[in-house]
């Protein structure tokens, strides 16, 4: 199965630090639209520092592809509302 991370910018997706820092910017983003900021960049932190001792390189992979699932719904949920346009089927 190709990585969901080709959906990403390569400088991003191929960089741990550099997604982590988006998903904090995601996250601070939300938060302050739900007023929990705080509460919500402490679960991205927590999710970071969970794995950040992880070695094996598939799960890597997969916690990468988590993360940039993510980060790509969020984006096309903004785009959506700014839009009006529906991006994903519904069921």
């Amino acid at each position: 199965m190709p990585s969901l991370q080709t959906a990403l910018p390569p400088e991003l997706a191929d960089n741990v630090i550099r997604l982590y820092r988006e998903c904090l910017r995601r996250a601070k983003y939300i938060g302050h639209k739900q007023h929990n900021t705080e509460l919500v960049v402490s679960m991205v932190r927590q999710q970071f520092k969970k794995h950040m001792h992880e070695a094996d390189t598939e799960k890597i992979q997969k916690l990468k592809d988590d993360a940039a699932r993510g980060l790509i719904n969020h984006m096309l949920h903004e785009s959506e509302k700014v839009s009006g346009h529906k991006f994903s089927k519904s069921s």
